[in-house]
């Protein structure tokens, strides 16, 4: 991965990038850009970035498109696996809700949203293996997506009356004679706060007594017909110190106490910076700090998102192939370059998700089952000796066409063919572009190269025809491509 041990000048890293001779606006910064802010993209896709600019094309996809018939079909399928899949028994089907949402990833007309929306679950980390409710989990994935883009204020008051996350957390337990602890001490810890102080190494934001304090506030929160409702009389009325400050604080009031400390704007931006630029390069407070007061006035996500997709910093050396791609990324990257997010739009029928998402979890990532309130920790976890043999066995699965789970969906042959890709030389600098927009060192094409040639001379079953020979030898070349470690960092 790239490494950049020179400071960075936090003014220059936040000013918004403007193409030069220096750092000119190309197809390798569009599949950066495509790979951090959705889950990859097309050829068509790409081409079209590079003709149309950055300025153009960030908007594009900081807007999105509105797809009403697929909303509807969305609404219709959650209501549907909502209803049937509800019980104290434990007997949703979680992986419905998994591949369900891995189907809007794939298929979403604004997928910076359900980027983002990714996001927002790894930061409020709720599993359904505690919370056994198909429908909490889908309400909560509403309630992140609804504010993805928007105030994260509201979106922190919101989630304290989330039912998902107070059965998560065990709110629903809390009483005024004895609270529960445990929301309020990751609203302080996970979601607002975060232990310490980044600008003052080893000092603490809360104490055990803020938390203690805090919890008292939250008593009174109840589950009724599966909202949250606000009960008096099982709430402690009394006088409550949080933060230093002192009063009969219910819970909006705590959120706005922690809303309000120094910390919180440099925690949520930190986390955005590893998400979006980085989890390699230091996020040192100097670098936050022009990010994190403008956060501080209103606390609009969105454009925070905004500064950091424009900037000079997310499109340089420091941040590029800085990531290794999470089990998602790794996935609908493959998916989406070789078009299967358009099958269906071609009335050649979608990629189904059900298989999708079983494949997900055991690349370590299985969506709606976060593996702690801290959510999946990333960056170097995510890859091992067995998690690179299970993502090469999955490149196999979706290009070999041998496949029963999915078939000819994504077979990479027809798709060269439609690009014209001729010559091996043809074929390999178009999957290399494609996939790595051409971003690999001289001796992997070589290789490849080699592979091709010496494919051509092999002696192959008597029954092939000389298409499936050389369909065999696209497959084949395309998977190669999918194994080379630098398509593992994003």
């Amino acid at each position: 991965m790239n490494q950049n041990p020179q400071p960075i000048d936090p003014r220059w890293a936040w000013e918004r990038y403007r193409p030069s001779d220096d750092a000119p606006w190309d197809l390798r910064k569009a599949g950066h850009l495509y790979r951090r802010a959705t889950f990859g993209a097309s050829l068509d896709e790409l081409q079209t970035a590079v003709r149309e600019g950055p300025d153009r094309t960030i908007a594009g996809l900081l807007q999105g498109r509105t797809d009403a018939q697929a909303d509807e079909l969305w609404a219709t399928m959650s209501r549907t696996i909502a209803a049937n899949n509800v019980g104290p028994d434990g007997a949703n089907n979680g992986g419905q809700i998994s591949s369900l949402w891995l189907y809007r990833m794939l298929y979403s007309a604004h997928p910076l949203r359900e980027k983002l929306t990714l996001f927002w679950h790894n930061h409020f980390a709720t599993s359904n293996i505690k919370v056994r409710s198909a429908g909490y989990m889908l309400g909560q994935y509403e309630l992140m997506r609804r504010n993805a883009q928007g105030s994260f204020r509201t979106l922190l008051v919101d989630m304290s009356r989330d039912p998902a996350m107070m059965v998560w957390l065990d709110t629903t337990q809390s009483q005024r004679n004895q609270p529960n602890e445990n929301y309020a001490r990751e609203l302080m810890e996970l979601f607002s706060l975060g232990v310490t102080n980044a600008g003052r190494p080893g000092q603490r934001n809360y104490t055990e007594d803020d938390v203690r304090q805090a919890a008292r506030a939250f008593t009174g929160l109840r589950l009724d017909n599966g909202q949250a409702v606000f009960r008096e009389a099982q709430h402690d009325n009394g006088e409550k110190t949080v933060l230093t400050q002192r009063d009969r604080w219910r819970p909006d009031d705590v959120v706005r106490i922690c809303l309000e400390q120094e910390s919180t704007p440099y925690f949520i931006v930190r986390k955005l910076f590893r998400f979006l630029v980085s989890d390699s390069l230091a996020p040192t407070p100097e670098l936050m700090e022009p990010l994190a007061t403008e956060f501080r006035r209103d606390y609009d996500f969105g454009a925070l998102v905004e500064r950091v997709l424009r900037s000079n910093l997310f499109f340089s050396s420091h941040a590029y192939r800085t990531k290794i791609k999470a089990p998602v990324d790794f996935l609908l990257g493959i998916v989406r370059g070789l078009d299967g997010h358009r099958a269906a739009a071609a009335g050649q029928g979608g990629l189904g998700t059900v298989e999708l998402s079983r494949t997900l979890e055991g690349l370590g990532q299985r969506l709606f089952y976060p593996p702690s309130v801290a959510g999946w920790e990333g960056g170097r976890a995510w890859l091992n000796g067995q998690t690179f043999l299970l993502r090469q066995n999955l490149a196999l699965a979706l290009t070999s066409t041998t496949d029963t789970r999915f078939g000819r969906r994504l077979d990479p042959a027809p798709f060269l063919r439609r690009q014209n890709a001729g010559t091996n030389e043809q074929k390999v600098d178009l999957l290399l572009r494609l996939f790595l927009q051409g971003d690999v060192p001289a001796a992997s094409r070589t290789r490849l190269l080699d592979y091709a040639a010496s494919a051509e001379r092999q002696t192959y079953p008597v029954f092939w025809t000389a298409d499936d020979a050389a369909n065999h030898r696209m497959r084949t070349l395309c998977h190669l491509v999918l194994c080379l470690p630098e398509f593992q960092l994003d």
